[in-house]
């Protein structure tokens, strides 16, 4: 039988070069407790994320600005090139405008037939498909924006400057003028206005001296 020595309590086995402190156990983290490098963490994915969205934004932006700058392109483009064909119809028809005086002259005279009035005909047909209209009638007013005028005259059955004969039509494309019509103009006669106004002011006179039975008598 073994004998205890009395005041000693009997303790766990310690290694050798390990500290009291290391053999108790250690107390578990807290749950819940976040640690502060994840913190530092997530305000830094917070600011790239802040950095992509405004980065993303300058782009936008460039991309709206240049497609509407290509739009404007597009757009310039097309009218310089409808110009550039206006302007290239406008003068291939300048230059047949003495051919087309020459048909209107030989239409007029009854020389227009055979075979030089269908080529002349087609011609004509088309110049109207290209655009070209001929204007200028007689009696119309006159207008110096789209009439040349010739020939003056007075005349007393007109109540203003009136184109009177059409010496050479006028030609257009939609609203530009290639030729204005060249004519005879004229207006009215001196004191023709005047006098038909005094006529007037006497018809007046006289129509009113008859509703009211003439004169009064004394």
């Amino acid at each position: 039988m073994t004998e205890e020595t009395p005041g000693f309590e009997e303790k766990p086995d310690v290694p050798s070069g390990a500290t009291s402190d290391d053999a108790e156990p250690k107390a578990a983290p807290e749950e819940g407790a976040a640690p502060a490098g994840d913190a530092n963490e997530s305000a830094g994915l917070v600011a790239q994320l802040d950095q992509v969205r405004t980065a993303l934004s300058e782009r936008t932006a460039d991309l709206q600005r240049l497609q509407a700058e290509y739009q404007n392109y597009r757009r310039r483009v097309e009218r310089d090139r409808v110009a550039v064909r206006e302007i290239a119809i406008a003068n291939l028809l300048t230059e047949l405008l003495p051919v087309l005086d020459d048909i209107g002259r030989a239409r007029e005279h009854g020389e227009l037939v055979g075979g030089f009035k269908s080529v002349a005909e087609s011609l004509e047909t088309v110049a109207a498909k290209m655009g070209l209209q001929q204007f200028g009638k007689e009696g119309e007013p006159f207008d110096p924006t789209i009439h040349e005028a010739l020939m003056h005259s007075y005349a007393p059955d007109v109540t203003e400057t009136t184109c009177v004969a059409i010496l050479q039509p006028g030609y257009r494309i939609g609203e530009r003028t290639i030729r204005p019509a060249r004519v005879a103009v004229a207006e009215p006669q001196p004191g023709a206005q005047a006098a038909k106004a005094e006529d007037a002011e006497e018809s007046t006179a006289a129509a009113d001296e008859k509703d009211t039975g003439g004169p009064d008598e004394g």
